[in-house]
């Protein structure tokens, strides 16, 4: 039997962004999250998103590109970035509007999937993909 030492717990998806304060601002108002925190320095921010913290950070710094590399954004709307973040809602239509109405950009409106997820997807002020979806039934 594994120790509970290998089995972690998924802590944080970290999202790289132009400006923090306004991403998280963002992600309050289009997804409906609470902010947790917004660092004074406005490079670190985290929402409430369940057992797992959703947090942002500037894309470029110098304590980390230097030693992981710079992070590569996209160049156009047919390109995106090789993350997507995925919010699950019991009313799919109604938060996929309310995405929109707070500056999320349509890129497809929510539609039956044959797994049985009704699935839309936005992208957010960065670019980023967001997916939202309901549970799989």
């Amino acid at each position: 039997m594994a120790s509970n030492i290998m089995r972690p717990a998924f802590a944080y998806t970290v999202v790289y962004v132009k400006d923090v304060a306004k991403s998280v601002e963002f992600y309050s108002r289009a997804f409906g999250h609470n902010v947790r925190r917004l660092d004074e320095s406005h490079r670190w921010g985290e929402l409430e998103s369940g057992q797992t913290t959703i947090a942002f950070t500037p894309r470029h710094q110098h304590e980390t590109d230097d030693l992981t590399g710079k992070v590569q954004a996209t160049r156009s709307d047919r390109e995106r970035t090789p993350i997507e973040v995925c919010f699950c809602y019991p009313d799919v239509d109604a938060a996929f509007k309310r995405a929109v109405e707070n500056g999320a950009v349509a890129v497809s409106e929510p539609e039956d999937k044959e797994w049985g997820q009704k699935v839309g997807y936005v992208r957010d002020i960065d670019g980023i993909v967001v997916r939202i979806g309901s549970h799989v039934k």
